[in-house]
């Protein structure tokens, strides 16, 4: 049976991995927080004190073209905003635990968002006012040998983990499931996942939250996106957002060699 979608009056159908479409988000708390007497800056500004003039992960851009290089609003839609903060389902889904040791570092790169490893060097997040999804955009801070290492770590996720259970902290026994997800062939390389985490309340509840998401090297730097929320996330922004941030990316570094 598939429960009537309270966020938005949507109604969301089985996705293509089998998950069960997902009741609302009240029980859980998985809406977004309201709105902060000083809500977060939609862009992560890298640290002033620590200086990137001679960076050691091999990146050749300053600062001021890392951070030129995030997308936009305007590059993913009329529908997505400044970011409110952190969606709550992070902690009410993401924050988990699973027997099966090798899928556990997923789950934990899920919730720290760090794809990549490490923290990202800039940041960009959106939500999406029209289905309550959220984008996170981050150009990272790790050598290019290091993110090749984690882009094969990633493709074997969907052999590994194709599926597996796991457990939040709330309780909750999780379905999880990840697949393939083909990219826009731009960059150095690249691997997406789309990831669907399934569960029922013990009143009957059910959720469904979907992430897409995408690792992208483009020379010596890379960056990392993420596109979740509760039932099916459309994938139009996820091709978008790594379209426009390859070629982005590339484009300042070119600006950034014909300046030395």
């Amino acid at each position: 049976m598939t429960p009537a979608i309270r966020p938005r009056g949507l109604r969301l159908s089985l996705i293509a991995a089998g998950l069960l479409a997902v009741g609302g988000c009240a029980a859980l708390g998985l809406h977004h927080p309201a709105t902060a007497p000083h809500p977060l800056p939609t862009i992560d500004r890298p640290d002033p004190t620590v200086r990137h003039s001679a960076r050691a992960d091999g990146s050749a851009l300053s600062d001021e073209q890392a951070q030129s290089a995030l997308i936009t609003q305007s590059d993913v839609g009329a529908s997505w905003i400044p970011t409110r903060g952190a969606a709550t389902w992070r902690d009410g889904l993401l924050k988990a635990t699973t027997p099966a040791r090798e899928c556990q570092p997923l789950l934990d790169a899920l919730y720290s968002d760090e794809l990549l490893g490490g923290p990202a060097r800039v940041t960009v997040g959106l939500d999406d006012a029209d289905t309550d999804a959220q984008l996170r955009y981050q150009i990272g801070a790790r050598r290019a040998a290091d993110v090749d290492a984690a882009l094969t770590w990633l493709r074997t996720m969907p052999v590994h983990c194709a599926r597996f259970t796991a457990t939040t902290e709330r309780g909750l026994v999780e379905d999880v499931q990840v697949v393939d997800a083909p990219l826009p062939e731009v960059g150095d390389a690249r691997q997406g996942l789309r990831i669907g985490i399934a569960t029922t309340t013990d009143n009957g509840e059910k959720y469904l939250l979907t992430l897409d998401l995408a690792a992208v090297r483009v020379g010596t730097d890379s960056f990392a996106f993420t596109n979740g929320g509760l039932g099916d996330v459309p994938n139009d922004a996820t091709q978008a957002a790594v379209q426009i941030g390859a070629l982005r990316l590339a484009d300042i570094q070119k600006q950034g060699r014909a300046q030395v």
